[in-house]
């Protein structure tokens, strides 16, 4: 059975009332059973934090007990060296995904600190680039 642990960063607790336009208005915790439901061949874990040292500390701990971790750091991708030198630091593959393009959104949002640390990245393909993560850990 594969390990892949989902990490989501600031704000992503509230998703389903944030932004709806953006990000949709379906809860992160109402999609997780869905996706658990479609692999149950995966042990998926979850954890969301609003702090930078919380997810570092979380990718520290995953990294070397999970198969793979999806992360969506949330507004941290633009700004934090510090986890992507988490990222680097452990042997666990690591997905960024976003739920948005952020191609398409702020131009500070263009430019992810995370994305040369990372097997890949997916994005805008709403809650489903989770899925799409979890899909490519799964089959490695």
């Amino acid at each position: 059975m594969k390990k892949i642990q989902i990490i989501n960063g600031p704000n992503l607790n509230l998703l389903g009332k944030r932004e709806p336009s953006v990000y949709g208005h379906v809860s992160f915790e109402s999609y997780l059973d869905a996706l658990r439901a479609a692999y149950p061949s995966c042990e998926i874990a979850y954890y969301q934090s609003n702090i930078e040292g919380e997810l570092i500390d979380k990718i520290h701990e995953a990294g070397f007990t999970a198969d793979g971790i999806v992360l969506n750091a949330g507004a941290y991708t633009h700004t934090s060296i510090a986890l992507h030198d988490a990222i680097k630091a452990v042997p666990a593959p690591v997905v960024e995904v976003h739920i948005s393009n952020v191609h398409a959104r702020e131009t500070f949002r263009h430019v992810s600190m995370l994305s040369a640390a990372c097997k890949g990245v997916i994005l805008g393909f709403g809650l489903d680039s989770y899925r799409l993560a979890v899909e490519a850990l799964a089959s490695e």
